[in-house]
């Protein structure tokens, strides 16, 4: 009796010193985050912040209502802090009318030096900042970029209308930047040929501005890169063969430029590739087989192009995860190659406005059970159609076949296929 008595007294003490180790550790932990809080930033660079922020937003915004400092307690929405060396400093800055309470930007907007203060920077954007009509036109900085040699990871202008000029040289000295987004901006010019030193870049993205020149010829040094997208631009010139040494690139568009050409038979060691989009250019010289080797290829768009030939030299159901494939308007020529019918995840296939004859493989194309979109306008099939009921059903407005004036199909008045009673004349019976 005794001895369980000095057992229950020994549990009991220990209860009781469990908890109070836990109450003084929960003590320390709160001091602690309490100091985090507290802590300051460092002088210099609260000032800075406050001024380049205020060369965007204007000079009515002081942030007196911050406590104790834009990391504190009531951050800024679009300003982010890290924590060393006992002070907060700003690594992330993003200006523009992203969410409803962002910092957005005054009509006369401006990059103020201070802005190459903030020494410990990696992200930084703008977004729907230079735009107002009463806004004079700005452009990047030429010289200040040296300053975010060594931090800057991601730099991103988007939808910037009145931001003009060209692309600084000095960019090309921030070698630690991994995204570099310039998305519909005015930015004009040529791509600087330093932006290829650029080498851990992992996303470039120059979409919708007035760019023009050639693509630079190093720039397969970017085996890093991911995502290319320079479409809708003024890019001329040819594909560069060192495109085969972006071997990590999932994502290249360059539609909607003025680039011609062959395409280079390097460009099948992209076997990483999912999307290829060159649609809008002034491609020539057909269609080579280095295409088949994209092997995880899922959207192909190679349309309005004068590329021209056929496509018999390729084997289409090589590229067995391609879901979209878009070849209308190319100066095609001869029949569709059984292959094509073979690439079974196929759901969208664009073959409108070619040459294209011969009779239309109407049996193996109802074998792609995942095809939706089938269009086959303004080509010089003949012969007559025979798709199931079940096969216009399904696809509707989206099976085009207008415009194959030796093309005809037999109509049955009780058929839900009467639509293309209006596209195709009736075979003689």
């Amino acid at each position: 009796m005794k001895a369980t008595c000095i057992i229950h007294a020994k549990i009991i003490e220990f209860v009781a010193w469990l908890f109070f180790g836990l109450y003084i550790f929960q003590g320390i932990e709160a001091t602690e985050d309490d100091h985090l809080l507290l802590s300051p930033m460092e002088k210099n660079e609260q000032e800075a912040l406050y001024s380049a922020i205020q060369g965007f937003v204007g000079d009515g915004w002081n942030g007196t209502d911050l406590y104790p400092d834009p990391c504190g307690w009531t951050p800024i929405e679009g300003v982010s802090c890290d924590f060393s060396d006992d002070f907060w400093h700003v690594t992330e800055l993003n200006i523009g009318s992203v969410y409803e309470n962002s910092l957005g930007c005054s009509p006369n907007a401006e990059f103020r030096q201070q802005l190459f203060k903030l020494k410990y920077l990696k992200r930084l954007s703008f977004t729907n900042c230079f735009t107002s009509v009463r806004n004079q036109q700005v452009s990047l900085p030429i010289s200040d970029w040296d300053y975010f040699a060594n931090t800057l990871e991601s730099l991103e202008f988007r939808s910037n209308s009145h931001l003009i000029g060209t692309i600084p040289a000095t960019l090309g000295h921030l070698k630690n930047l991994q995204s570099l987004v310039l998305l519909e901006n005015g930015l004009t010019g040529e791509i600087p040929r330093n932006v290829t030193d650029l080498i851990h870049l992992k996303r470039l993205v120059l979409a919708g501005n007035k760019f023009e020149g050639h693509i630079p010829t190093d720039i397969g040094k970017l085996n890093e890169l991911l995502i290319i997208d320079g479409s809708r631009n003024k890019l001329s010139g040819q594909l560069p063969s060192t495109i085969w040494g972006l071997s990590s690139l999932i994502k290249l568009d360059l539609s909607n430029n003025l680039l011609q050409g062959t395409l280079p038979n390097e460009l099948g060691y992209l076997k990483k590739l999912t999307l290829l989009d060159l649609s809008g250019n002034r491609f020539s010289g057909g269609f080579g087989k280095s295409l088949e080797g994209m092997v995880e290829l899922q959207e192909m768009l190679l349309s309005d192009n004068p590329f021209g030939g056929d496509l018999m030299a390729i084997k289409w159901e090589n590229l067995e995860n391609l879901q979209y494939l878009d070849l209308s308007n190319t100066s095609l020529i001869g029949d569709v190659p059984y292959s094509l019918t073979r690439i079974m995840k196929l759901r969208f296939l664009g073959l409108s406005n070619n040459g294209l004859s011969g009779i239309i493989p109407f049996q193996d194309f109802e074998k792609l059970s995942n095809l939706n979109t089938l269009y086959l306008n303004g080509n010089n099939f003949t012969g007559r159609l025979g798709f199931s009921e079940e096969f216009y059903g399904k696809l509707g407005s989206r099976f085009r076949v207008y415009d194959n004036v030796n093309l005809c199909c037999m109509i049955d008045k009780k058929s839900s296929s009467k639509f293309i009673a209006r596209e195709v004349k009736p075979c003689e019976q």
